[in-house]
């Protein structure tokens, strides 16, 4: 039975105790069922709709949330004509005022990057193992466990007796598609939504395992295909190789237009910013603390060379630059590509097109709609040997950089990191992308940002043998829970 509204202040130790249990007990047996299921984004499954997975995961999903019998929780799965489907929860605040208090808003997703190669042997995208306190399979940490996190979070509060704020929680099924779904569910629910004062985003990485981090920014990005067609069909290459062009250096010439293949450095000056000089202050503090981490923690490829190993290089070994550079810098990926037989089926052809899917980061503060404008005239005017090329946009989002932090507010995530985990909190700036956060940040402007995550060293969200560090997310769940509780002993004035 739970203990009468008294007290503020979370019991740490006990509230770790506890919620260490329910992950062992009930969230990760829940997340091995939800990694067996390919609940793959819109966006590499365009009948996602037919094949059912995302309906899958998020039924799952609220039967669980149900089945905890939070009190007070009010859940429903929210559906808008052509839109992949949403779970809505809310719980009310505790306190006297609490129609009027600021509320919490936890935000999580159920989608999922596709399959990606690679993966160890005795292990799959599909198929959960538990080794060593980490969850092997896809989605587990990027990231299905935040809605698992986020209810046992509240539990907790509820189970100690401790005054909370409103809260509600959003977890929608097409962030791996850039959340092009989320922004009608925003409008629809913003009146329930409320007026969001901290915002909970589950989403997002670590420096370590070894305190809690805060992300300072989020780089905005731009994906699409850029195409190359020379010919109508595939010729000899002893036939017309000298005379028809190849549609690969074409496509090469194209992309010397947006970057510099020697350095990596995005031509177009619109592209980059400055970097803010509080978030350089915290860079500075965080490769303090990561030392060589900060770039060696990749899995770099490494070969023999008589006798001694040699492993490939990062752009640089300066950990400030390094975060900079992954944080603060335009950057270029190819992350597939088509009209490429394989090599077992590559014959003496010369093939009548290339096509390359393109992944463009960019700074948190530079405007994404206006590079995939800029990108689209760079690519494609005054095509060399009058070849088709096409850019095809798929998705753009601007990058976010997170707010100036209240006095509660810090001092509430250095108290929850120093329980936790022994140490203060850390901040850093992620490379990836989070959509909403923006939307947020622009819909609520007074909210505060807790945008944390379990995607901590050799994670490898998207990427093979993706984990998820349960030791980190016991931890990381209890201090969300800390925060909660902190906020609900704040003055309605200094939240609002």
């Amino acid at each position: 039975m739970n203990a009468p509204l008294a007290a503020q202040v979370l019991d740490s130790q006990e509230a770790l105790s506890r919620l260490s249990q329910k992950w062992d007990q009930d969230i990760v047996p829940e997340l091995r069922n939800y990694i067996t299921i390919p609940a793959k984004s819109p966006m590499f499954a365009p009948d996602w709709e037919q094949q059912g997975h995302l309906e899958t995961v998020l039924r799952n999903a609220a039967e669980w949330v149900e089945a905890q019998k939070v009190e007070g929780l009010r859940l429903e799965i929210v559906r808008l004509p052509g839109r992949t489907p949403v779970l809505f929860f809310e719980v009310d605040g505790t306190q006297a005022k609490a129609a009027s208090s600021p509320t919490v808003l936890m935000y999580g997703h159920l989608d999922k990057q596709p399959e990606f190669d690679g993966w160890r042997s005795d292990l799959g995208p599909w198929t959960p193992k538990y080794e060593d306190g980490k969850l092997y399979g896809r989605g587990g940490a990027d990231d299905g466990y935040a809605v698992y996190a986020s209810v046992a979070a509240v539990q907790e509060l509820k189970r100690q007796g401790l005054a909370h704020p409103r809260i509600v929680g959003l977890i929608e099924t097409c962030e791996e598609s850039g959340s092009r779904d989320l922004l009608p569910y925003v409008d629809a629910l913003r009146a329930r939504l409320g007026e969001v004062g901290l915002v909970i985003c589950l989403d997002s990485g670590a420096g370590n395992y070894d305190q809690l981090w805060l992300t300072t920014s989020l780089r905005g990005m731009a994906s699409g295909t850029l195409k190359v067609e020379i010919l109508t069909e595939g010729v000899h290459s002893g036939d017309a190789s000298g005379v028809v062009p190849s549609s690969f250096r074409i496509l090469r010439q194209v992309l010397d237009r947006l970057e510099d293949s020697q350095t990596g450095r995005l031509l177009p000056a619109g592209f980059h910013c400055e970097v803010p000089a509080e978030r350089m202050e915290q860079i500075r503090a965080t490769a303090a603390i990561l030392g060589e981490d900060a770039y060696a923690r990749f899995p770099w490829a490494h070969y023999d060379c008589g006798g001694s190993t040699l492993f490939a290089l990062p752009t640089t070994t300066d950990p400030v630059q390094a975060l900079v550079k992954r944080t603060w810098e335009p950057t270029l990926s190819v992350t597939g590509a088509e009209g490429l037989p394989s090599l077992q089926n590559a014959g003496n052809v010369l093939r009548p097109y290339t096509a390359f899917k393109l992944s463009l980061r960019l700074p948190p503060l530079v405007d994404a709609a206006a590079c995939v404008q800029q990108m689209k005239a760079l690519l494609e005017d005054n095509a060399p040997y009058q070849a088709r090329v096409t850019w095809e946009g798929l998705s753009g989002a601007s990058g976010w950089n997170a707010p100036p932090m209240d006095a509660w507010f810090e001092n509430a995530l250095n108290t929850a990191s120093q329980a936790h985990f022994g140490t203060s909190c850390g901040y850093i700036g992620q490379g990836g992308t989070i959509p909403l956060m923006n939307m947020l940040s622009q819909g609520f402007p007074k909210a505060q940002m807790m945008v944390c995550g379990v995607l901590g060293p050799k994670s490898n969200a998207h990427g093979p043998n993706e984990f998820l560090h349960v030791p980190y997310a016991k931890k990381l769940t209890a201090a969300v829970a800390q925060v909660m509780a902190a906020m609900a002993s704040q003055p309605a004035e200094q939240t609002a």
